[in-house]
């Protein structure tokens, strides 16, 4: 069974940081779609396909505070289809223009023994302003919407719903980093979290306790639906991200005008919890059960 929880992390980061040289460092992310490629390659969705993969490298370069510049691309597919190479071309233009972003390279592979589509993407940007994620004692931690399950936890939706197709499993992923990019320049934001793979046991690894009780960002009905065929509420928030796409760990002092600054920008967010001295520990309040839970 996939352990989403990806233990060798930090021995992985460890491992990483061995090859970076001192000074200034250009950042990069690197991922793909995953087996939500499955139902876009079905469903032929091939646009919302880019966005996931987009979505997945540009947010995360947002935590690192990185713009975008360069993008490399390796399309897999399981039959020859040169319409649909088109498609995933085109819509990938069409956005990287919109972000001023260079397709340098890329790459198509038929690959008759998958099921679906991948599109792995490398994006490399540039940081914008150098700063480690430091999440502080007493920081509020405010949370962004998401716009449902993004592009995590796929396998387990192909466990628990089989053959059946829901439209939410072609959704595309929210991206965020267009607007973090910016809000970066107006406030002092101490640390930031994509919550993605692993889900909220990213949050373990910030050497500080991390309280979640506020429901106000109510999660989508899928999410729901899902726990009501039997997923753990540890499960859920281990796997899933449960409306909330993206943390920010900022002072109180600026937490309102920050959550009326992501208002303007089109994003529904609030203050979902905080951050206290300790080591490591995610207690969330279940938004399923109510009841509080520790990752």
């Amino acid at each position: 069974m996939y352990n989403t929880t990806k233990p060798y992390t930090k021995r992985v980061l460890n491992l990483v940081r061995t090859t970076w040289k001192k000074g200034y460092i250009p950042h990069s992310s690197t991922d793909g779609i995953g087996t939500k490629g499955i139902y876009h390659w079905e469903q032929r969705t091939f646009r919302n396909a880019v966005l996931d993969a987009l979505a997945m490298n540009l947010n995360d370069l947002a935590v690192m505070r990185a713009m975008p510049v360069e993008l490399h691309d390796h399309i897999l597919i399981p039959k020859e289809d040169n319409e649909a190479i088109y498609e995933i071309v085109k819509n990938l233009s069409e956005e990287c223009k919109k972000r001023k972003i260079v397709i340098d390279s890329g790459e198509t592979s038929i690959h008759d023994n998958i099921r679906g589509l991948e599109i792995s993407v490398t994006i490399n940007g540039l940081i914008k302003q150098k700063k480690f994620n430091h999440f502080v004692d007493g920081d509020f931690l405010i949370g962004i919407k998401s716009n449902g399950l993004h592009s995590n936890g796929f396998s387990k939706i192909r466990e628990i719903f089989g053959g059946e197709f829901r439209q939410e499993f072609v959704e595309p992923t929210m991206i965020y980093s267009d607007v973090i990019l910016n809000l970066i320049d107006k406030f002092d934001i101490h640390g930031m979290i994509h919550i993605t793979g692993g889900a909220y046991t990213r949050l373990k690894h910030l050497q500080k306790d991390v309280i979640i009780s506020s429901h106000t960002l109510v999660p989508q009905k899928i999410f729901y639906e899902i726990y009501q065929k039997g997923i753990l509420d540890e499960e859920m928030y281990k796997t899933f991200n449960c409306g909330v796409g993206f943390i920010l760990s900022v002072s109180e002092r600026d937490s309102k005008n920050i959550v009326s600054d992501l208002k303007n920008s089109g994003l529904e967010s609030c203050v979902i919890g905080k951050v206290v001295k300790g080591n490591g520990k995610v207690r969330i309040k279940s938004a399923f059960s109510r009841s509080e839970i520790e990752l």
